[in-house]
């Protein structure tokens, strides 16, 4: 199934306690439906060293968010998406929000 989000998109959080935050996606994991967004929803740990010479620290880490929390960004503002077919075959993903580009699904296919 095409998922409306890839890697590297630049995305909005749309519900929960990150809304509004924008980031960009770092990883999609598609058998839980979840993805990792730069800079949202970050678990901090504090570490003591535990062996001789190891040092203590602090430990930031980005936590997956569901990928239905999430929407692309078009022109500062979050869009569904659209899949389209062009007429040499390929697919690619559209903004619903002006009708933007965002990036080829699948290549076009030879004949």
């Amino acid at each position: 199934m095409a998922r409306h989000v890839r890697k590297g998109d630049t995305v909005m959080v749309t519900s929960g306690d990150h809304k509004g935050s924008v980031g960009e996606v770092l990883r999609v994991i598609p058998k839980e439906d979840r993805v990792v967004v730069k800079g949202v929803n970050v678990h901090v740990r504090h570490t003591k060293p535990r062996a001789q010479g190891q040092v203590g620290g602090i430990i930031q880490k980005e936590l997956a968010i569901h990928i239905s929390k999430v929407s692309p960004v078009a022109d500062g503002k979050p869009t569904r998406v659209r899949f389209v077919t062009k007429p040499d075959g390929s697919k690619v993903r559209v903004a619903a929000r002006g009708g933007k580009e965002l990036g080829v699904v699948s290549p076009a296919t030879k004949k």
